[in-house]
């Protein structure tokens, strides 16, 4: 979740003086833009993928992540917001050669040293976008992890929206959650991929707008989270639940059109500095906590400031691409963080995904007049929603070829198109074939992890099995095939066999 603070509680005197702060980084970073020389010598592409512990048994949330971390001991991995999270960094690279092969071992390996790590107390890693055996009792032990950043996030959430999280979902069944909580626990269900692309200032918005628009195709190809305690929701549940979980506007304000904290945004932009300034004008700080650093007197003395209120403040606006300014070594930098996609189902998916995103995303920004200028942002939304919604069987539009199954667009229209655009990455035609051929095999199908998960479920439902019990019996199913690496669309749909009498006779 972020950059850790030293404290929960500020005052209002320290709730004004980080907003002073804020605005001044926003004016050096406005005067970095225009003559600040920004690291840029290749495309770098980064991961950071969220994973969850399980109890080996129960397959329920484990919540050992400092007793794993403790054993792990890897900069790699660290703690999420709950317990029974974690998180693994990846160093950035290029894609081009064999880096995607490369990427799918490393991911491989680290996930298996975290798994031996997990074994050692009884548990177990899962890479999925929620939990199905995730449960609102949960929440009413202690599951924040360690750390004041957790602790302060979810006092101030609760802070600025006055109340406490209602929860209001509904899934294209009629099934659906309408729960409320006074914390922000449900939010740590939310396990996702995050993909990041180093840019310049100039191509910034070139590349954000692009990523925007891929958004949906992402989501519709990899949704990954269909149920949320023991309800079928939406094929990307994650989406909605995190949406919601964040949102400290009332009923009012959202009628008046105050703008969440995490959204898909309002309209394309033309620079990166329309993201940060709608940042401090739009949303109240959650972690006030001001830095030592007078950012504009390292400027003016030629220095380059790490802007650290500025960045922190970002941190508690969860756009879907959010944008990242950072330093390395005195240098600064420029990403896209691409934030739509659930962890999981296997690594081979998650290569896939990541190839799938590059190469439509350095295709979009280098070829031809821009995507986004043929498309309106409502739409790019409206698709990014029907795709969070129905995942593998929404319907897109697109330009120049009107309303069309995802399917269909992805399979006839764009594979072509992200193979073009990771071959002048440099990637090679084997490795690009491979992993291209995994979203191939999805369309084809009409398979990812959600449509498995949900047809697994209903298959040991239909044959007597309680939902509780359906979905842990497609969990571990889904936990051994993941192992395995195998990409899902080749994952078997089990045929359990028809239970008969009643629950006391079985008994």
């Amino acid at each position: 979740m972020g950059q850790e603070v030293s404290q929960a509680d500020f005052t209002r005197e320290q709730r004004l003086r980080f907003r002073e702060k804020v605005r001044t980084d926003l004016v050096v970073f406005e005067r970095m833009l225009e003559g600040s020389r920004f690291d840029f010598t290749r495309p770098l592409m980064g991961l950071e993928i969220e994973l969850n512990l399980l109890d080996g048994q129960t397959l329920a949330p484990a919540m050992i992540n400092r007793e794993v971390l403790a054993d792990l001991g890897e900069e790699d991995f660290q703690t999420e917001v709950a317990r029974y999270n974690i998180e693994m960094n990846v160093p950035p690279r290029p894609m081009a050669g064999d880096q995607a092969v490369r990427l799918d071992r490393f991911l491989t390996q680290a996930l298996r040293r975290a798994g031996d790590a997990a074994r050692a107390h009884g548990a177990r890693v899962a890479e999925v976008g929620i939990l199905p055996t995730l449960t609102a009792e949960l929440f009413d032990e202690p599951w924040i992890s360690e750390g004041v950043r957790y602790q302060g996030l979810n006092d101030s959430l609760l802070r600025e929206r006055g109340e406490g999280m209602e929860l209001e979902i509904e899934g294209p069944t009629g099934e659906r959650v309408s729960s409320y909580h006074d914390t922000i626990g449900p939010l740590s269900g939310c396990t996702s991929v995050q993909l990041h692309q180093q840019v310049t200032p100039q191509d910034f918005p070139v590349y954000w707008n692009a990523a925007s628009v891929i958004s949906s195709l992402q989501v519709a190809m990899g949704a990954n989270s269909p149920y949320l305690f023991g309800r079928r929701l939406w094929a990307e549940t994650r989406i909605p639940l995190f949406t919601q979980m964040v949102d400290t506007r009332s009923v009012e304000l959202k009628y008046q059109g105050v703008r969440p904290r995490a959204y898909f945004g309002n309209n394309w932009i033309t620079s990166i500095f329309d993201l940060f300034e709608e940042n401090v004008r739009s949303f109240p700080a959650l972690l006030p906590e001001t830095s030592e650093e007078d950012s504009m007197a390292v400027l003016e003395a030629g220095g380059v400031p790490e802007l650290k209120d500025l960045k922190l403040h970002n941190g508690t606006v969860w756009r879907w691409n959010r944008p990242i300014y950072d330093t390395s070594q005195g240098v600064p930098h420029l990403r896209v963080e691409n934030r739509v996609l659930p962890a999981g189902p296997s690594v081979v998916d998650t290569v896939a995904n990541a190839c799938f995103y590059y190469g439509l995303l350095e295709a979009a920004t280098t070829s031809g007049r821009p995507i986004w200028t043929k498309m309106a942002f409502r739409t790019a939304e409206q698709n990014f929603v029907d795709a969070a919604k129905h995942g593998i069987d929404s319907v897109h539009s697109w330009p120049g070829l009107g309303t069309l199954p995802v399917t269909e667009l992805v399979a006839d229209h764009l594979l072509s198109v992200a193979d073009d655009g990771l071959a002048a990455l440099g990637l090679r035609r084997e490795v690009r074939s491979h992993y291209l051929s995994v979203i191939e095999g999805r369309c084809r199908t009409r398979t990812n992890g959600a449509s498995w998960q949900i047809a697994v479920t209903e298959a040991y439902e239909t044959a007597g099995r309680s939902r509780e019990e359906a979905l842990r019996e497609m969990f571990a199913h889904y936990l051994d095939n993941s192992e395995e690496n195998a990409p899902v669309h080749t994952w078997p749909v089990p045929q359990p066999a028809a239970t008969s009498g009643t629950e006391e006779d079985r008994g």
